[in-house]
């Protein structure tokens, strides 16, 4: 051990650098690699290498990592040292340190025997005691002082750890150094002490090892108890202080990956067949520092580029790295490619290092976890070489796949999973240990090339052997591993699967399914891992189902290990030979070993099996068996579905790099016919000449000269559908849900989006590398005039400006993006959408990529949509659109499932009338198959896939794409010469190839225009793709047919480039005269006949024109195994049809009702928006310029004619009804005006300008009319009709084996490479699945592996997984039309912007201005203040001016006797008139709904969280009113912060007075001395009651006055005012009733503030008498000044100066003498008041809606309690009779807005007992009854059914008052209103009240209504009234009545009949009211 060789090289390093050294020059492609001396002897900070023994000259200290990590252990006595079981795998790769360095296999090394008759199981010492550390975790063992408890591992038992004690002085100490030289330790089974060599202890514990004992291999960990007293693994023993920062980085970045315990699996980062097999870890409740440490040393880790506890520099080749990303591949010539023993190609077991291939342990024991993550936490740098290679050649013959796992053995000794360990591991971590000779296989030399196949290993179950050799000629896949580790699952999940517990099937059972799937594939399928995961969940319900009825355990069911081999080949035996099973009773090596021999020796013309079942029947390790696939096409096609797309694509570019294709270039030289293909071709050009085919308009057998046939261009236009682009209606259903989504994310309340903060909308698009995608986005933005219509730019510029807002996905974004976020930073008040389009391309995280060093590309999206500056700008939404958004709906997704937005289902046929174009996807072609027609939309070239299979058997190096191009090169290239000149090689062709170009070469020579079809072949790979563009050009070329149709290259990274004879023809097909224009998209192709050569690795979600006809994809087979891959290929043929050619069942869009908008979360939806957008939009919006003619179809103002379009459609649009949010009614277009497009595929194939069918859309009808085409019109019109699609044979069978359901059976695989399945065991997706539930399915089943740009997004603990807030996901399938929708969704969230920031107030002239008389006296109209001596000469105008009042009873006065009657009429409707509105900004002075959420106000709006509701008291008042008659309890509830506004008793408790301000109190500008009274019903949300900003922030004092019942919802809404509770009584009362209690209360606290104040000395007449009674729509206040009119001209429209609430009150606060004034208000806004010539400043008049009451002057003066109508009015009319002053200002006005729900809203009218439902509405002369008569009694309040009559019984009660205002109805001491026909002439009947003159008035009528004793007989007397009169008294009840006629002698005057009596229609418990009707006499 004390040797030091510091100075000598060790022969495994030199290797190794060799190694490496010639592997990095041949990956290099610039750097040239350091020459390998230097690099091992030259390195400046290369420490002396060390063997393990000598610890001087070491790494520094790291005393204080360590005490912290120990420290930490001993701490969290409850963390269960399962998350650190990750270490002790790390650890083991240090085990091979000490083996041969020779290649060979390794010696076993020989133990002494074990005396007679001792126990040598493993896990057992010779004594037969058990030393495991399973079974003694709970024992209580005691150890000598100075001994510690230390885990040995055993070779044999790697799940097992073995207990030791060991004295401590031989074990290092904390810096891995001071360990003495040799051992002393005990056995703590069996007692034995005193053991001085572990030689000996090694053989005394069984360890049974290989190599020579050593404690520092073997001796593993430390042991220590948790706080339960279990004991459990610890930390590593540092054997080497060089190795401790190593074993502390590992440890930490190991915690770091298993920081998230799964809720059923362990903490360990594999997600499927996790935890320690499926046990629940003991990891209840984690200390979250001990991951702490974690953060910083993860990400070095996880680099593994090189391993920062290493030093060795040693240059290595930069792809070697993959093992983090878990990516397969490499490009270097490597036999052992660096994969994940194979990502098969969806699972990912581990990743090994390029240099070494890594033991994959696959038992399934416990502790043994192979998991489908690639978790790589370290497999550091490539060490040495592994013996496994073969001496001879340093770099071996290159594999097509993976390298060979080694794998070590298992013992398994203990059942299945039955003894639950406390510990997991980290996947596939294991590291090479010596094996048994026996379990070693030898591949043979020249496997591949002696027999053609490259065998498969599917791992099974149990331990694979380790492969030495020629191993680049095999393949170990783990395609089905996870499928026999069956993980433990809770029991939701078990019940959801309908099993009772996950351990059901014995490994025999596993065997025999296995069989029997492998008999019933098909030749031509290969297993697939869902499918069998299926099967054997199947197996398991079934065996639940049996295990019920039979009341036994499952274990019954079990085979006997003696049935299986005979019941195993009894399955087989009916695979007509294609399944062999192989028996052995040793080893799973000699089965594999007899089959790859028997392979090697075989004959070529013997039949192989394609499948060979290798079963070990071990007596000690119980059955284990393995797959061995040797078919032909099986094994090709599972090797290559290993690699990821791109690793394919690197493995085809290698292969035509490295010239290994030649002998298949070489092969298709000649044509089937033997002919040599160039020498042919030059024959053709020689005898064609000069001449070339006719372009167009002739057959192929006519030719032109080349001159001719570039000039020849198109005679007339053909009606191609280009450039036809509008908004349908399902891309505006789906734009709304995505606003209503947004407005949800605002309502939800954790105020991650406040939508009132922003007044403008600016965007961003971010879409994949692909430039024809970037062109055709641009497009869209542009055609929709998206950017003019939110104001970014204006019209001239939008054009060029565009391409500011689409970005591409390459290396110049992040200087883009900057700008980009600047801007988001510099504009608080936008709000900016980043949409990143296609958001499933690119997904890998940005540190994975980074050290990957894959394609420059990679990781960007994750940069730029993940960064931290996006996450958390609150005014940045993110918008991810995606037709596969399988991979962004993980486990670990950062989109809440709430807050993705769903394309609208396809499914109803009710619907399919309403559409001319229907959508055609996936499904429907999945669906066609079944129509039974002749020729079927998709297709399987069966000819072609035979030749495929001969040659893929000839070639079998080669990947099959590569063989499959170059076959569909020559077919095409044939195909064109059989149809040109050589006819022979027609039988040569498949027949499909064939019909392709035939309809392809013929088509433009039957028009007249050259239009013909497109066709696009799918080549994945782009040299491929380029070589067979050149080749097929160059035939096409000699073959003269160049102006006949185009070949191009459509490669993402470079843009279209066409022929010019060809862009000739294009614009003269357009009719375009700009010379530079030239096609950008697909789409420009429109018509072109053509070949598209798409390549890239996905396609990208471009849009292909109407003439694309076929698709072929017969590339695309069996590498494309998930269903992101496979559905994206099929996609590229999505499109919209014609109805006519769908066959079969028609599907639809829905667009019907239950498409309604889905709740928002608030009580009341989204009824906010509903009121603010459903509107019209207003003629002179005051907004923007567009929004008056912003059309729903988005046909915006800015639309300008574009001659391309020849038809000039008129639009009639219809608001769309039940949408939540509405853009509005919109100006028509005039037929002149073409219609503009709007975005999307959805236009360019919906609206196809040769239907002239009249298209009705849902709700928006449309009529098109196309002008007369010439000849033209007789051509029969062509239908949009799906694409034909033609598919190699493997994607074929994965769409077509639908059986039911609307779901084609790829929907069952993998959803997407960068994603792994949880678990093995999980329901199968149905095959109805709407997308919502796809999702949600996805979420629970599926996790993001590794190198996932979602990976990160892990909770410390489950469930906290963070969603982000402000990001949506729109999905829809390909070809939709989303990116019309996002677009749109952008416009109609800016109108809602403006509409949130704008508000609907009322805009209505005032009425009756012509019953006014003109004042003499008026004061100048500079005053500020009215002067009091003037104001009080003025005569009170008694006409009702309020707009709001025009259908009342005009009051009478002597102008209006007057006025012409006729002018009154109106033509009477039941429908009151929409009363005018008009859209105004909000201003910073505006009062607000509880819907605005600003930085300043919350504290004035929100409780703080921790106050409770209850912070709030509830205080009783009690006063007696006279009114009344009784004593009123009134209730406050005064939040704690308010309760400085009122007095309480000493005690604290009793509330007894509100605090007032002094008359003579200075004017304090932050104060106003009035408190404010708000009464507000039904308007808990959307009042007006959030005065912050009209009052300028000052304290105010602010009540708002609620029912009892509604007290609740305004209390949870404005937790922070004080409530004015009315008394249960009143909860039917009208408005009166609360401006009548107000006016009591505050007299009676005035009162008490009086008697309050005396006592200090204050006079009483000193307390200030006002409060202000405003309504809850006031929503602005304006200042309306004389200067501003005479110096600027305003137009009509403009508001005067917006002022505060605040400087309002505090003006007319400060009036002179203000005492003296009983009311005073302001005059009610219209848009008209500034245009009008100056008025008075001051009006003696009725005010209403904001008053400041003088309550001690008015105190006589009382609302009528009982009123629901014009009781301001009534109060008014009182109030001056009295001879008090009201007085308005008219320099100030008040706006109201428009709100829709609540306030003085009628009763609905109901009977009071419900007969039947469908009752008919009751009219309103149906509320009054005879008395006692059997009339319908009603529920509604008496006074309430009388105010109703009345105003509409004029006819029948006063019919001589009707039009005739010269005798006006007499109404004493009341104002009603009797209808807009008849004049009212009030009359106060108190003595010395103020009255109209009625000298020599003959009144019409007279009106009692509950009358007083003031009212007497001779005040009646004095009035005259017409013969004829008519009279109505009003009475409490009966009784009254009868009095008040007597008292007031009516019956001298007037006639009474008996039947003339009614009542109001309530049963006698509702107190009717009563009523007599008289004729005068």
């Amino acid at each position: 051990m004390g040797n030091s060789y510091a100075g000598q090289l060790k022969s495994a390093r030199f290797e190794e650098a060799l190694h490496n050294s010639i592997e990095a020059s041949l990956r290099c492609s610039s750097v040239v690699p350091r020459p390998i001396f230097s690099q091992l002897y030259l390195d400046p900070d290369q420490p002396p290498f060390l063997p393990e023994g000598n610890h001087e000259n070491v790494k520094p200290k790291v005393e204080e990592l360590d005490k912290e990590l120990v420290h930490r252990y001993s701490q969290n006595g409850n963390l269960d040292f399962s998350t650190n079981q990750t270490v002790n795998e790390m650890e083991d790769e240090e085990e091979d340190e000490d083996m041969s360095d020779s290649s060979s296999p390794p010696i076993p090394y020989s133990q002494k025997p074990a005396p007679e008759g001792s126990c040598t199981t493993d896990g057992f010492c010779q004594a037969g005691k058990d030393l495991r550390l399973v079974s003694l975790c709970m024992e209580q063992i005691d150890i000598p002082a100075g001994f510690l408890l230390v885990g040995a591992k055993s070779p044999n038992l790697p799940e097992h750890i073995l207990v030791c004690a060991v004295d401590k002085r031989f074990l290092p100490d904390d810096h891995g150094k001071n360990a003495l030289l040799g051992f002393s330790g005990n056995c703590i089974g069996c007692g034995e002490r005193g053991f001085r060599y572990f030689t000996e202890f090694s053989n005394h514990i069984n360890l049974k090892l290989t190599t020579q004992p050593k404690k520092q291999k073997h001796l593993k960990y430390y042991l220590v108890r948790s706080s339960q007293g279990v004991l459990s693994k610890g930390p590593l023993i540092c054997w080497k202080a060089a190795s401790f920062a190593e074993c502390r980085s590992r440890q930490s970045s190991a915690a770091s990956l298993s920081a998230k315990p799964n809720s059923s699996v362990s903490p360990s980062t594999t997600p499927e067949g996790g935890s320690a097999n499926g046990y629940k870890s003991g990891f209840t409740q984690t200390d979250s520092s001990v991951f702490s440490p974690a953060k910083s040393s993860s990400a070095v880790n996880l680099s593994g580029t090189q391993d920062p506890s290493r030093n060795k520099n040693i240059v290595k080749p930069l792809g070697l790295s993959v093992q983090l990303v878990g990516k397969a591949f490499s490009a270097a010539p490597l036999s052992l490619r660096a994969t994940d023993v194979a990502n098969a190609g969806r699972n990912n077991v581990l990743s090994s290092t390029a240099s070494r291939p890594m033991p994959h342990s696959t038992s399934p024991s416990p502790g043994c976890a192979a998991g489908d993550q690639a978790s790589m936490s370290s497999s550091g740098p490539p060490k040495k070489r592994h013996r496994g290679w073969s001496p001879g050649s340093p770099v071996p013959p290159p594999a097509l796949a993976v390298p060979v796992p080694t794998i070590r053995p298992s013992a398994r000794t203990e059942p299945l999973l039955s003894v639950p360990v406390p510990q997991s591991m980290l996947t596939g971590i294991l590291q090479p240990q010596p094996i048994p000779a026996g379990e070693t296989v030898i591949v043979p030399e020249n496997l591949l090339n002696n027999s053609g196949v490259r065998p498969v290993i599917l791992i099974g179950y149990g331990t694979l052997p380790y492969f030495y050799g020629n191993v680049g000629d095999i393949v170990v896949s783990p395609l089905l591993v996870n499928c026999y580790k069956i993980p433990q699952l809770e029991n939701k999940d078990l019940d959801l699967l309908g099993l009772t517990s996950s351990q059901l099937l014995s490994v025999e059972n596993m065997i025999l399914l296995t069989i029997q799937y492998l008999v019933q594939l098909g030749p031509d399928q290969i297993p697939l891992r869902e499918e069998f995961e299926q099967i054997m969940l199947k197996a398991m319900q079934e065996f639940t189902l049996r295990e019920r009825s039979l009341q036994m355990s499952a274990q019954c069911i079990s085979v006997s290990p003696g049935q299986l081999p005979w019941l195993a080949r009894l399955i087989a035996s009916v695979s007509r030979d294609l399944v062999h099973v192989v028996v052995t009773q040793n080893s799973l090596a000699e089965g594999i070993s007899e089959t790859l021999r028997s392979l090697n020796e075989m004959k070529h013309q013997q039949k192989l099996p394609d499948y060979v079942v290798a079963i070990c029947a071990s007596k000690i390790r119980g059955n284990e068996f393995c797959v061995v696939v040797l078919g032909q096409y099986q094994s090709r096609a599972l090797a290559e579905s290993m690699l990821t797309t791109s690793e394919f694509l690197k493995e085809i570019s290698y292969e035509l790099i490295t010239g290994k294709v030649s002998f298949l270039a070489s092969h298709f030289k000649n044509t089937s016919l033997g002919d040599d293909l160039d020498k042919l071709l030059e024959k053709m050009l020689q005898q064609r000449g000069e001449s070339v085919i006719i372009p167009f308009n002739g057959d192929v057998s006519e030719c032109v000269s080349s001159q001719e046939a570039i000039a020849m261009v198109s005679t007339q236009e053909p009606d191609l559908d280009v450039d036809t682009f509008q908004i349908y209606q399902p891309q505006l259903t789906v734009a709304r849900k995505l606003l209503s989504q947004v407005c949800a994310i605002a309502d939800s309340g954790n105020q991650s989006l406040d939508l009132g903060h922003f007044s403008k909308v600016d965007f961003i698009v971010i879409v994949p590398r692909s430039e024809v995608l970037v062109q055709q986005t641009l497009q869209r933005i542009r055609q929709s005039g998206v950017l003019v219509d939110l104001g970014l730019e204006d019209n001239g510029t939008a054009y060029q400006r565009a391409e500011k807002y689409v970005v591409r996905l390459d290396n110049e974004i992040q200087t883009k993006f900057e700008v980009f976020m600047r801007r988001v930073k510099q504009n608080p008040y936008t709000l900016f959408v980043l949409v990143h389009d296609n958001a499933h391309v690119d997904l890998t995280s940005a540190i994975s990529s980074s050290l990957s060093h894959g394609e420059p590309s990679h990781g960007l999206a994750d940069r730029v949509i993940n960064c931290r500056e996006v996450l958390e700008a609150f005014n940045l939404l993110v918008l991810q659109v995606s037709s596969f958004p399988y991979a962004l709906q993980t486990q670990q997704s950062r989109i809440s499932s709430s807050n993705e937005v769903h394309w609208i289902q396809f499914d109803t046929v009710d619907d399919a009338a309403s559409e001319d174009k229907l959508y055609f996807g996936l499904n429907e072609y999945s669906k066609s198959l079944q129509w039974g027609v002749t020729s079927p939309l998709l297709r399987c070239d069966e000819t072609f896939e035979k030749m495929v299979n001969t040659l893929l058997e000839r070639y079998p190096r080669l990947h099959s794409m590569v063989i499959r191009c170059y076959l569909l090169i020559q077919q095409y290239s044939q195909a064109l010469m059989a149809l040109t000149t050589v006819a022979s090689l027609r039988d040569h062709s498949t027949p499909e190839t064939l019909s392709i170009m035939d309809d392809l070469i013929t088509s433009p020579g039957k028009d007249k225009n050259g239009c013909g079809h497109m066709l696009v072949i799918r080549v994945p790979s782009v040299q491929l793709a380029m070589l067979a563009k050149e080749r097929l050009q160059e035939v096409r070329d000699k073959l003269g047919l160049q102006y006949r149709f185009e070949i191009l290259l459509g490669n993402p990274a470079s843009e279209l480039t066409v022929a010019k004879h060809f862009v000739m023809r294009l614009k003269a097909w357009r009719g375009y005269e700009q010379d530079d224009w030239i096609p950008r998209t697909y789409q420009d192709l429109e018509g072109l006949p053509c070949i598209v050569i798409l390549t890239g690795k996905d396609p990208l979600g471009e849009t292909f024109p109407r003439s694309l006809k076929y698709c072929d994809l017969r590339l695309i087979d069996s590498s494309y195994l998930t269903r992101t891959a496979l559905e994206q290929e099929i996609g590229l043929a999505c499109c919209y049809v014609s109805k006519e050619a769908i066959r079969g069942p028609i599907v639809a869009l829905d667009l019907s009702e239950k498409e309604h908008e889905k709740a928002n979360g608030s009580e009341n939806d989204s009824d906010e928006l509903l009121i603010d957008l459903d509107r019209p939009q207003s003629n002179s919006s005051a907004v923007t310029g567009t929004s008056g003619s912003l059309a729903d179809n988005g046909v915006s103002s800015s639309s300008a004619a574009d001659k391309s379009q020849k038809q000039a459609p008129s639009l009639n649009f219809q608001t769309v009804a039940h949408s939540s949010v509405d853009e509005g009614t919109y100006a028509s277009f005039t037929a002149g005006e073409t219609m503009k497009q709007e975005c999307d595929s959805l236009g360019n194939q919906m609206a196809s300008s040769t239907t002239s069918k009249l298209s009705s859309l849902s709700s928006v009808s449309q009529t098109f009319r196309w002008p007369a085409h010439s000849a033209k019109d007789s051509k029969a019109l062509h239908a949009a009709l799906p694409r034909i699609v033609i598919l190699s044979k493997a994607a074929y069978c994965l769409l077509s084996s639908q059986k039911s359901g609307n779901l084609p059976s790829s929907s069952s695989l993998l959803p997407h490479a960068d994603v792994s399945w949880l678990s093995s065991l999980r329901p199968l997706l149905h095959k109805d699945m709407n997308s919502e539930e796809q999702s949600l399915y996805y979420r629970q089943w599926t996790t993001a592996r590794q190198h996932h740009a979602d990976f990160s997004n892990q909770g410390e603990a489950s469930g906290s997984r963070s969603f982000h807030p402000r990001r949506l996901l729109l999905t829809g399938p390909p070809q939709v039309g989303k990116t019309g929708s996002y677009l749109q969704f952008l416009r109609i969230l800016f109108r809602m912007l403006i509409r949130l920031l704008e508000v609907d107030v009322y805009d209505e002239e005032e009425i009756n201005a012509n019953h006014t008389e003109n004042s003499e006296i008026t004061q100048s109209s500079n005053d500020h203040w009215p002067d009091i001596e003037i104001f009080s000469k003025m005569p009170f105008d008694l006409s009702v001016h309020d707009p709001k009042y025009r259908t009342i009873s005009p009051v009478y006065t002597e102008q209006l006797s007057r006025v012409k009657q006729e002018t009154s009429k109106e033509t009477k409707s039941e429908e009151p008139k929409k009363r005018e509105t008009m859209s105004m900004m909000l201003t910073k002075y505006a009062a607000y709904n509880t819907f605005h959420h600003c930085e300043q106000c919350h504290q004035y709006m929100d409780i703080n969280p921790a106050a409770q509701i209850s912070d709030s008291t509830l205080h009783a008042f009690t006063f007696s009113s006279s009114m009344l008659g009784e004593e009123v309890q009134l209730h406050f509830i005064i939040p704690k912060s308010k309760e400085n506004h009122f007095v309480f008793s000493k005690q604290g408790k009793h509330l007894e007075s509100m605090r007032l301000p002094l008359v003579s109190d200075k004017q304090n500008l932050n104060a106003v001395k009035s408190p404010i009274f708000t009464p507000s019903s039904g308007r808990h949300e959307h009042g007006l009651l959030n005065l912050y900003h009209a009052m300028e922030g000052i304290s105010h004092l602010h009540l708002l006055v609620v029912k009892e019942y509604e007290m609740p919802l305004y209390r949870k809404y404005w937790p922070n005012h004080i409530m004015l509770v009315l008394p249960g009584m009143f909860n039917n009362a009208g408005v009166g009733a609360a401006r009548f209690l107000i006016k009591e209360l505050s007299y009676h606290n005035l009162e008490l503030e009086r008697n309050r104040l005396e006592e200090l000395g204050v006079k009483r007449q000193c307390v200030w008498p006002f409060i202000v009674v405003m309504d809850d729509s006031c929503v602005l206040w304006n200042m309306h000044s004389v200067h501003e009119q005479s110096s600027q001209s305003l137009e009509p429209g403009g508001s005067g100066k917006n002022v505060s609430l605040k400087s309002v009150l505090q003006h007319i606060e400060a009036t002179p003498k203000i005492v003296h004034y009983a009311i005073l208000g302001v005059q009610k806004w219209n848009s008209r008041l500034n245009a009008r010539k100056a008025k008075a400043p001051f009006s003696r008049c009725h005010v209403r809606d904001f008053i400041l009451l003088n309550i001690d002057l008015t105190q006589n003066v009382q609302y009528d309690l009982n009123r629901y109508f014009c009781e301001d009015v009534d109060f008014n009319l009182r109030t001056n009779s009295s001879g008090l002053l009201i007085c308005r200002f008219n320099n100030f006005s008040v706006m109201k807005k428009h709100i829709q729900v609540g306030g003085q809203k009628d009763f609905v009218v109901k009977p009071k007992i419900m007969v039947s439902d469908s009752l008919a509405p009751i009219m309103p002369l149906q509320y009054i009854c005879a008395p006692d008569s059997e009339h319908t009694l009603l529920a509604a309040p008496s006074q309430f059914l009388l105010e109703k009559f009345l105003q509409h019984a004029t006819y029948k009660l006063f019919p001589k008052a009707i039009h005739n205002f010269k005798n006006p109805v007499l109404a004493i001491d009341c104002y009603l209103n009797i209808g807009l026909e008849v004049a009212i002439c009030y009359i106060s009947s108190r003595p010395h009240s103020v009255n109209v003159s009625c000298e020599g008035v003959f009144f019409s009528g007279l009106l009692l209504y509950l009358c007083d004793s003031f009212v007497g007989a001779d005040l009646l007397k004095r009035f005259r009234f017409l013969k004829g009169a008519t009279l109505c008294v009003i009475c409490q009840d009966r009784s009254s009545l009868r009095q008040t006629i007597v008292r007031l002698e009516l019956e001298d005057e007037w006639q009474f009949r008996l039947r003339d009596e009614f009542q109001t229609a309530n049963s006698s418990d509702d107190k009717p009211l009563y009523f007599l009707t008289g004729r005068h006499i």
